[in-house]
């Protein structure tokens, strides 16, 4: 291992050290990303543990103590879902990664089966997007779009509508999500009222997951996302009357079709049918073959707008590109963020249609969308997301998500002999555990992860979320410790 002066340490480098690597050797005070520029000119190294503040490299030694690091955590953050107390937040103190891999400061490594906040898609410490990333820093960090543009955000949109299908090429960026949620809710509205016939009810279900917006949460039937106060506007949840565990079957679609044409068809004609492609939060919840294409010809037979929500799915998690892919339709407005930029920097987009897009000059005040944010289409990000794109396709990260998909949910299969699981379901590497009890999903998450494995938790389903660069090697370690900590319930 190289160190810098103060003790930081660089994983090694192969071959003679570049002269800015010396550079870090002999000096404290350096540019803050010459480090990160080294390893992203090697592509073989990456730096772990370091601190850069106002120039300079501070010792991160003496702040690796798992203890003082909980104990500053308690006392100044507030973790969001999570209880106020802190006194039950012991969750991993994590101080790098490296390819679907994490680390604690007690040394400890851990197998992401969470990738991150679902959207580590590439893995930890990718060389090509820190290069990205810092290769436009040093250019422009970001710029109005409301007044002008840069490079990046064009590039960013022509690659999404390249991947998206014929018609969808009209794209907005975002931060996030939730804001992707916020600014299709608003543009489904406004588009009808543009038309000169307003629409506001807006379809979906109850079980869905849009974000944590105000509006986004609105949409939402799930308890923890009830919101207080008067109700913005009409939203018809559907609540399918299948368990989840027989949603994904063929005799299910002819069933929750007829749930969502009677919400739809019974009241004022709605502005927009909004879901995802898998109901993630909402327990990891696979929706039978077909279902997408017939919201369509419903979409299409009453006007409404058809939102596929791809935030968690797009990019490839499901084994498509694209969830709705799965069903070879064509959405009115798509809402896409995690995968897109790895997890490295905020972002998110939503790309429409030109109907949608034009009709927006017959607004009365600009003559345009009057939505936007301060960092929305923030340059960087613009650059990362073209980065991420790319890892996609040069490693084919889609197709492997299909076969390693199938490999993960066939090694977990044979879980469903034991008596505290109700079901095993998947798509690409998205694979849900369903326990019979709260308690038993809370168990096999901390029995996992006391193995060195990170699964994600939504009620009763335990989810297992892999970076998409995820190898066979660590899937089948994956189905071990899971099987594992099941049997050691």
């Amino acid at each position: 291992m190289c160190k810098t002066t103060v003790g930081v340490p660089l994983a090694p480098f192969h071959g003679p050290l570049p002269a800015v690597a010396a550079m870090i050797t002999d000096h404290r005070r350096i540019d803050t990303l010459t480090g990160v520029r080294v390893c992203a000119a090697r592509r073989s190294c990456m730096i772990v543990g370091m601190s850069l503040t106002n120039g300079e490299i501070s010792g991160v030694a003496a702040d690796m103590d798992e203890g003082r690091a909980r104990e500053r955590d308690r006392r100044y953050v507030w973790h969001p879902w999570s209880p106020v107390g802190g006194a039950d937040q012991d969750g991993p103190v994590l101080v790098s990664g490296q390819g679907y891999r994490v680390r604690d400061a007690a040394g400890r490594e851990y197998l992401d089966a969470m990738a991150s906040a679902m959207n580590a898609s590439c893995g930890h410490a990718h060389p090509a997007l820190i290069a990205a990333a810092e290769r436009q820093m040093s250019l422009l960090p970001h710029f109005d779009l409301s007044v002008g543009t840069h490079l990046p955000v064009g590039r960013a949109a022509e690659r999404i509508g390249a991947l998206l299908p014929q018609g969808l090429d009209r794209t907005l960026f975002v931060n996030s999500g939730s804001e992707a949620t916020e600014a299709a809710v608003r543009i489904a509205h406004n588009y009808w009222t543009n038309k000169g016939e307003p629409r506001n009810r807006i379809v979906t279900f109850a079980a869905g997951y849009h974000g944590t917006t105000y509006v986004a949460q609105h949409l939402s039937g799930l308890p923890t996302n009830a919101v207080y106060g008067g109700e913005p506007f009409p939203v018809t949840r559907v609540r399918p009357s299948l368990p989840p565990r027989e949603l994904r079957t063929p005799e299910a679609l002819p069933v929750l079709v007829e749930e969502f044409e009677r919400a739809v068809l019974d009241g004022t004609p709605p502005a927009a049918v909004f879901v995802e492609a898998l109901l993630n939060v909402g327990g990891g919840v696979i929706l039978p073959d077909g279902f997408l294409r017939a919201l369509r010809d419903l979409c299409d037979r009453t006007g409404a707008l058809l939102i596929v929500d791809e935030v968690f799915c797009g990019f490839g998690r499901t084994g498509r590109m694209f969830g709705f892919e799965h069903d070879g339709v064509a959405p009115d407005l798509v809402t896409m963020s995690k995968g897109l930029s790895g997890g490295y920097v905020p972002f998110a987009a939503l790309t429409t249609t030109e109907a949608v897009y034009s009709s927006f000059a017959a607004d009365p005040l600009i003559g345009g969308l009057r939505y936007g944010h301060t960092t929305g289409g923030h340059a960087v990000a613009c650059a990362v997301a073209c980065a991420v794109l790319d890892v996609i396709e040069e490693r084919k990260l889609v197709e492997a998500s299909a076969v390693l998909g199938e490999q993960l949910l066939a090694g977990l299969r044979p879980l469903l002999d034991h008596p505290e699981v109700s079901d095993v379901r998947g798509l690409g590497l998205v694979a849900t555990v369903e326990c019979a009890r709260p308690e038993a999903a809370a168990d096999l998450v901390a029995g996992a992860r006391a193995h060195g494995v990170l699964l994600r938790r939504q009620g009763t389903a335990v989810m297992a979320i892999p970076p998409l660069v995820i190898d066979e090697s660590g899937v089948a370690e994956l189905v071990r410790v899971t099987g594992q900590a099941l049997a050691a319930l």
